[in-house]
């Protein structure tokens, strides 16, 4: 029996195997006089939209961590060339390209890409970045790097999500208290343990803190520490798990609540209720057992579930009623985009303050989504063949949604205040909206978290 071939040692990240593994074959199938490729990516728009405008977030990321410096090397073209040929069983790979682009460019990429600011709110169908190799020789690296850019649709999709989830609780909060103070920590990310990677979790967990400040997911902090310059991010309280209350067994649930009011004293604290019968938690635990430590606390704490026939309510300015400063209702089970609305219209019905709650979520918020989502897609729109320009795109009949752009591409805001994309090179550069943030293997332009968040901060409420 024949012994398989050795692979390599691992290398670090190799952006030449950090794609789909056809488009290693591309270089051989462009026209031969190819010079320029030019690629954009977008939000797609259909007439069913769920979702009308995203929060764009995350590119920023993924070209600082695998796109910038001298990312090729000649140990990655030999660590490539062996993979892709076990792969392929036949000699494709473009060993002759890569090299070129260490021997010119340093191992420096030769593509410019363009794009928004990051946390800008950009309606569906628009061009959100454009991407062009700027080495005529390296025409085939445009779409070559697509499938590493194209996983921004995952910090879009979380950002936009969680700005959904920030609109209805503002507009609610804004209803029935008349402003929208504590906004930013309402909505509390849970997804660390129901996403698929470290690095899903890092990305997911930095797109909600575009909108809130409330979380536990630490990958999350620690990207928008290292990757978008600030310090903390996001923020939490000490909290209860079922593992921590029936630890005492079912007939000590009262000592548990007690001993954590008492390792928490004065900080606002969250305690499950649900471990084995709520009603009779808040009714007999909270409300009877425990109320002197529970009025007894800092205003700013926080407990679950307390019903208003224990601890009483005032109404606010805006006559709608409001618990004790001292409690607050955590809601997080089950919830989404319609759980949540369906929760704050019932309260607002029975003439409850959104003050009063505050929100959890997992699955929905960092893992219940796809690229689909948001019909995330890139697309070439231009070529230059022999230095000759040509507008290119792609219309299926069988499914027109899937046409794209044509031509180069510019993003203004028209004189009607409308965010559009003009196509086919007529735009005025002087109007775009789009902004070199990479060439040539340099970052030109960097956001802060700071800067992202007031980029996508919410404009206005329709009350």
């Amino acid at each position: 029996m024949d012994k398989a071939p050795s692979v390599a040692a691992p290398f670090a990240f190799n952006i030449l195997l950090a794609t789909d593994s056809y488009k290693v074959t591309h270089f051989k199938q462009y026209p031969p006089d190819t010079c320029k490729i030019y690629s954009y990516f977008e939000c797609r728009k259909g007439k069913d939209d769920k979702f009308k405008e995203v929060v764009f977030f995350g590119l920023q990321y993924i070209l600082k961590k695998y796109l910038s410096g001298s990312v090729v090397t000649e140990e990655k073209i030999q660590q490539a060339k062996q993979i892709y040929e076990l792969h392929f069983k036949q000699s494709v790979f473009h060993e002759e390209g890569w090299r070129y682009i260490i021997t010119k460019h340093n191992g420096h990429l030769p593509v410019r890409i363009k794009a928004i600011p990051e946390g800008s709110i950009i309606p569906r169908g628009n061009v959100l970045f454009t991407v062009e190799n700027t080495d005529p020789k390296c025409f085939w690296l445009t779409n070559y790097i697509e499938t590493i850019l194209v996983q921004v649709w995952y910090p879009i999709t979380v950002a936009t999500i969680s700005r959904e989830f920030k609109k209805i609780l503002a507009l609610y909060l804004h209803k029935t208290s008349g402003s929208l103070d504590g906004l930013e920590l309402k909505f509390h990310d849970f997804g660390y343990r129901g996403v698929s990677s470290q690095e899903s979790a890092a990305l997911g967990g930095a797109a909600h803190l575009v909108n809130f400040q409330s979380t536990n997911t630490v990958a999350g902090l620690l990207m928008a520490q290292q990757f978008y310059s600030c310090q903390m991010a996001g923020f939490s309280i000490p909290a209860a798990e079922h593992s921590t209350i029936i630890s005492w067994g079912r007939s000590r649930e009262k000592d548990a609540f007690e001993y954590m009011l008492k390792q928490f004293p004065s900080s606002p604290i969250s305690i499950v209720c649900d471990s084995y019968d709520i009603y009779n938690a808040c009714r007999n635990i909270w409300g009877d057992d425990l109320k002197d430590y529970v009025e007894q606390r800092n205003e700013d704490s926080m407990v679950i579930r307390i019903l208003e026939e224990v601890f009483g309510s005032t109404l606010n300015r805006q006559g709608y009623k409001l618990l004790p400063s001292f409690i607050r209702v955590f809601q997080g089970d089950a919830i989404n985009l319609l759980s949540m609305e369906k929760i704050l219209k019932a309260l607002k019905n029975e003439h409850w303050s959104t003050e009063n709650i505050v929100f959890g979520c997992g699955g929905a918020l960092l893992q219940k989504l796809n690229r689909d989502t948001l019909n995330c897609s890139f697309k070439c729109s231009y070529v230059e063949l022999s230095g000759k320009g040509l507008d290119v795109y792609k219309q299926p009949v069988t499914d027109p949604i899937k046409g794209s752009k044509r031509g180069q591409l510019t993003l203004r805001r028209n004189p009607d205040g409308i965010i559009e994309t003009i196509q086919e090179g007529k735009g005025n550069p002087e109007e775009d909206l789009l902004v070199t943030v990479f060439e040539n293997g340099n970052i030109l332009q960097e956001y802060t978290l700071a800067e992202v968040r007031s980029n996508a901060k919410l404009q206005m409420l329709t009350c």
